[in-house]
């Protein structure tokens, strides 16, 4: 991800003649402004969304289960695919909505900038979007919304009545319940695998060449079509690999040496299971901001997979100089050894430089103000849960979705205008101060 996704962002906009520098204290009210102005855009693109996705998983549960087991699978997987290619879409149109009613929006406007047509910008959107979503992991709550389904919609059908039907007849028909993602052949899997693979290079191929009218969309669902797709094939393949990897020698030796310094250096142990606990509350907490602000950041029409403008100002640009001027061979092996990492972490940085630039305080309040939407939702969820109360039996099998959606509705939303607001007030300053904040 060290370079650009092949599609050209807008130009930036010059400053605007009497706009007041905006504080980074005004975040809180700035977002409460965006999501006055855009509650209904907001409600309208996150209902729809959840409505479609709703269907998308219920069609899923339902194809997974039934004769011809396998193509059902595939199925199954281009569907639970769609539904991230759902969410991509979802994302994009509440970012939009919340473009239009910035101030750098204005400005943009102002300087007789017009706006992207919806699907040029998902188009563009996409590429990046998929690579941070996979290297994220976001995907995880699409495959567990689908599994917690597929659980819970089955149950009788798909696990009791084939066990006991087992058991009176003397049967052994095959239990397919809360298998929709793991179920897949490996040799099926490995032969969508390469399918997928082949649109992949070429849908890339061509968002490249910049040809294509909806290449960035489909180059981002054979992405996601090959993660899926594939994962029953790698999970074989890394486990034969893992087997045989525990008798070489050289792992051998490294977990001699672990159980060595756990051994033998003072408070080993215990300092990496203090950061085995510390860290994913520091990835809560800074990352996953960073990382939906740098989505946000890519909608609004910046970049954010550059490796170059991530440690600009800093020594290792002078190390990318150094690599982008060695062989190819170098160059691709690289890649290969950082690639994850790069995808992981270059958006983030990207991210982080665009938000320090309003200041340290812009991006303490950013991360502040969306961890706090996300704690908070969570106990005033456990709130009206306990004012709702429990006394009807079965209550909650109805109860429980509206009171989740309405929770979703509302931390998502204000959520979204938090990280739109720190976008609005950092791009705002940089330019009234000359700068480009993308650049």
């Amino acid at each position: 991800m060290s370079g650009s996704t092949g599609v050209m962002a807008p130009p930036r906009p010059g400053p605007t003649p009497g706009q007041r520098m905006p504080s980074p204290y005004s975040l809180p009210l700035h977002a409460l402004r965006l999501a006055g102005k855009c509650a209904l855009p907001l409600i309208l693109w996150f209902s729809a969304g959840e409505l479609l996705r709703w269907g998308l998983l219920y069609a899923a549960t339902e194809l997974s289960h039934g004769s011809w087991w396998q193509a059902r699978l595939v199925v199954t997987l281009v569907l639970v695919t769609l539904v991230i290619l759902l969410s991509m879409t979802i994302v994009t149109g509440m970012f939009l909505s919340l473009r239009r009613v910035l101030w750098e929006g204005r400005a943009r406007a102002a300087d007789g900038q017009e706006d992207e047509k919806f699907w040029v910008s998902l188009n563009r959107v996409a590429p990046a979007f998929a690579v941070i979503y996979l290297a994220w992991e976001l995907y995880l709550k699409d495959a567990g919304d689908f599994y917690q389904m597929d659980m819970f919609h089955n149950l009788d059908d798909e696990l009791y009545v084939p066990l006991l039907n087992n058991i009176a007849n003397g049967t052994d028909d095959k239990v397919t319940y809360g298998l929709g993602l793991v179920g897949l052949d490996w040799k099926v899997s490995l032969g969508a695998m390469v399918v997928t693979f082949g649109l992949r290079m070429l849908f890339g191929k061509m968002v490249e060449k910049g040809s294509g009218r909806y290449a960035g969309i489909a180059a981002a669902f054979a992405e996601f079509s090959f993660m899926f797709c594939g994962l029953n094939a790698i999970f074989t393949f890394t486990k034969l690999r893992g087997d045989w990897a525990e008798h070489r020698q050289v792992v051998g030796g490294a977990t001699d040496a672990w159980k060595h310094a756990k051994e033998n250096i003072p408070g080993w142990e215990a300092f990496w299971n203090w950061a085995g606990d510390v860290w994913p509350h520091v990835v809560d907490a800074l990352a996953v901001p960073l990382t939906w602000l740098a989505v946000a950041v890519l909608i609004f029409g910046g970049t954010i997979d550059d490796a170059r403008r991530a440690l600009r100002g800093t020594r290792l640009e002078s190390g990318v100089d150094r690599l982008e001027k060695s062989h190819d061979v170098t160059q691709r092996a690289t890649d290969r050894l950082i690639g994850g990492f790069v995808e992981r972490w270059v958006p983030v940085a990207n991210a982080f430089r665009i938000t320090i630039r309003g200041g340290a305080i812009l991006f303490g309040l950013m991360c502040l103000l969306y961890v706090g939407l996300h704690v908070g939702g969570d106990y005033l969820d456990r709130t009206v849960r306990t004012l709702i109360g429990s006394d009807v039996p079965f209550m909650w099998l109805v109860v429980s979705w509206p009171v989740s959606f309405l929770k979703d509705l509302l931390v998502t939303c204000l959520s979204y205008c938090v990280l739109a607001a720190a976008f609005d007030i950092a791009a705002t300053r940089a330019r009234l101060r000359g700068e480009d904040i993308t650049a």
